[in-house]
């Protein structure tokens, strides 16, 4: 259940956001370690466009996050389906 329109609004912009990571890379299943470097690296773009004072930039990276994260937990969710 969608709590508000706006949240609905932001949930779907972070499934776009994995569709077009999936086209570009396919299928990703890195290790915890390779995980963490890359959200790290999602994170400090967020933060590049927060002190510029970029709001769009803020939001697009705050996406990209939040897509990443996602896609580690789907990750996750494959390796936990295996065991």
């Amino acid at each position: 259940m969608m709590r508000s329109p706006i949240a609905a609004r932001a949930l779907g912009a972070v499934l776009l956001e994995r569709e077009r990571q999936d086209k570009r890379w396919g299928e990703q299943n890195h290790s915890p370690e390779k995980w963490v470097v890359i959200l790290q690296e999602e994170v400090g773009e967020f933060c590049r466009e927060g002190l510029e004072g970029r709001e769009e930039g803020m939001y697009r990276e705050a996406v990209q996050v939040a897509a990443v994260a996602l896609a580690m937990v789907e990750c996750l969710e494959r390796k936990r389906e295996r065991k």
